[in-house]
């Protein structure tokens, strides 16, 4: 059973992907935003005894440290679900 998805058959598929790309780059860029943000809040927290406001910062490093990687590795994600799904 040959199954696959007629990307041609949708009108503006053209433009679903410039609109997906482009959240996806939204949403790199605001990851790596609050990724510097975060690190400069831990930095200077734990330089000033906020151990709370520390933990917090370093929590926020790894949810955007996390959501960098699955923003970036987007297309690679979704190209490889495309894959597997054509192989079933």
């Amino acid at each position: 059973m040959d199954v696959f998805p007629d990307f041609g058959a949708v009108g503006g598929a053209a433009q679903l992907r410039e609109v997906v790309g482009a959240l996806l780059m939204f949403a790199l860029t605001v990851s790596v935003l609050m990724l510097v943000v975060c690190v400069i809040t831990w930095a200077l927290a734990a330089s000033h005894g906020h151990y709370q406001t520390a933990s917090r910062g370093r929590m926020g490093v790894w949810l955007a440290c996390g959501t960098a990687a699955l923003a970036g590795a987007g297309v690679a994600l979704v190209n490889f679900f495309l894959g597997v799904g054509a192989s079933l």
